[in-house]
């Protein structure tokens, strides 16, 4: 008998600008991702190809996608006109995966704010946006919530409280985060965000009470380099600010005191109405949700006791002998990962959905015609997917679901094609009928198993 739960979900994550394609079809208007280099103008042409990806998926055992639906596709401008078209592609999307067994999830903003918005009032830096965004949602929930019960916000949300907000808003970042006046417009933009989640969370629960949300963290562990207590307080600040703070308001409905006592510490008052405070505090999440894919190791050695919270995820950092890296330098821990997991159940008291988890590798067809060996691929899903397990088995987490990420090779953040995560091997250099095919890898029988025997068959 498996230790999962009996409906334990399984599947795949991906984002519109990765996946989708299409950028200048359908009605779709652009968005700031269109200004960065990358592969977005075809992705990996998901717009038109949907439909043969899910049967991949399906035939590799999953339950639950994970896809995003794209502001400017759905309203070209961020604010004002519908773009039906946009809205249809993705009812047909949710429609087939439902055909095939698979419960959709919708993810409302992964990183691709509408163009006109980032270049008018800079993203989420402007609380009107928080507005347009909000009606946006409530757009997307009334056509697809009475079909796809899981949902999601904002992928990643805390990476909206640190420089690189600004950047997937995009705004130009602050120059210099250590001035508290700086830092402040920062950590306003993450007050932002997590206003405009409370706001499509209790939209969501007061129309659709069946349906679920949650907030979703990038989670790194941080461990400190030594037992040095400079170097264990730098580790758990970090952690802090970087990793707990939107699962810790998402739990509790108000921010907490080691972040309201830091904004006091740096003389830094935010903008935040009473009714902005009401809204974060009436919201209910379903569950805490993350990304996973590494851990890292802090020493305290040359970081100044002032440096700011919001870079505290980029001071400090030493690479981790005693775990192996990818050649990206991404840590692979799976012990990481079950620590992870059971400390966010421990801490928020809400059931645990793993969103993103997987590792990239450069890769290439066999001249020779033959699969794609990738062993080290199965071996840190396999070795991540018993750690999991653990979690639920010795330390009594509750999680609720695991999703692979980018399962069907896509495009990496970068816009890159180098740094694949996939069982589907897509050929982007392919010409004519090939450009684009799509061919299973070793892992794609592997993860067929395990999904199938709901995690128990991890040879």
């Amino acid at each position: 008998m498996s230790v999962l739960p009996k409906g334990f979900l399984w599947g795949n994550s991906v984002s519109s600008m990765q996946y989708d394609g299409a950028q200048h079809q359908g009605g779709k208007g652009p968005s700031v991702y269109e200004h960065k280099q990358g592969a977005w103008e075809e992705a990996v042409d998901g717009y038109h190809r949907f439909r043969e990806d899910n049967e991949l998926m399906a035939e590799m055992g999953m339950n639950c996608y994970r896809f995003q639906t794209s502001w400017s596709r759905v309203i070209p401008a961020g604010e004002g006109a519908v773009n039906e078209e946009g809205l249809a592609y993705y009812e047909a999307l949710a429609d087939d995966l439902i055909a095939n067994g698979i419960a959709p999830m919708v993810c409302l903003y992964h990183f691709d704010m509408p163009l006109a918005l980032a270049e008018k009032f800079g993203g989420f830096a402007s609380k009107h946006v928080v507005d347009a965004f909000v009606e946006y949602a409530k757009v997307v929930i009334d056509r697809l919530a009475p079909k796809v019960k899981w949902w999601l916000t904002f992928n990643e949300q805390n990476l909206h409280g640190l420089p690189m907000g600004f950047d997937i808003s995009g705004a130009p970042i602050p120059e210099n985060p250590a001035d508290p006046a700086s830092e402040a417009k920062v950590l306003q933009l993450g007050h932002n965000v997590m206003v405009a989640h409370a706001r499509v969370c209790n939209y969501l629960h007061e129309n659709y009470p069946d349906c679920k949300i949650g907030g979703m963290c990038a989670f790194t562990p941080i461990y400190p380099a030594t037992p040095a207590p400079a170097d264990v307080l730098l580790a758990t600040q970090a952690e802090r600010f970087c990793d707990w703070l939107v699962l810790d308001v998402c739990a509790t409905g108000r921010y907490p005191a080691y972040y309201t006592a830091y904004l006091r510490s740096r003389g830094i008052e935010l903008d935040m109405t009473a009714d902005e405070l009401a809204d974060i505090a009436r919201m209910k999440n379903d569950f805490a949700s993350l990304s996973y894919y590494r851990s890292q190791c802090f020493s305290a050695d040359g970081v100044s006791a002032d440096t700011p919270a919001c870079v505290l995820g980029d001071a400090g950092h030493v690479k981790n002998p005693l775990v192996e890296a990818n050649e990206w330098g991404w840590e692979i821990d799976p012990l990481g990962y079950r620590r992870t997991l059971s400390e966010i159940y421990e801490r928020t008291g809400l059931p645990v959905f793993s969103l993103e988890n997987g590792i990239g590798w450069r890769e290439e067809l066999p001249a020779d015609g033959s699969m794609i060996d990738d062993e080290y691929r199965i071996s840190y899903h396999r070795d991540h997917i018993k750690a999991m397990r653990d979690a639920v088995e010795k330390d009594g987490a509750r999680v609720i679901g695991y999703l692979g990420w980018g399962l069907i090779d896509i495009p990496s953040s970068s816009g890159d094609i180098e740094k694949r995560y996939g069982a589907v091997y897509v050929d982007y250099a392919a010409e004519g009928e090939g450009h684009l095919a799509r061919t299973p890898k070793k892992s794609f029988a592997w993860f067929k198993r395990a999904f199938e025997s709901n995690g128990e068959d991890l040879a």
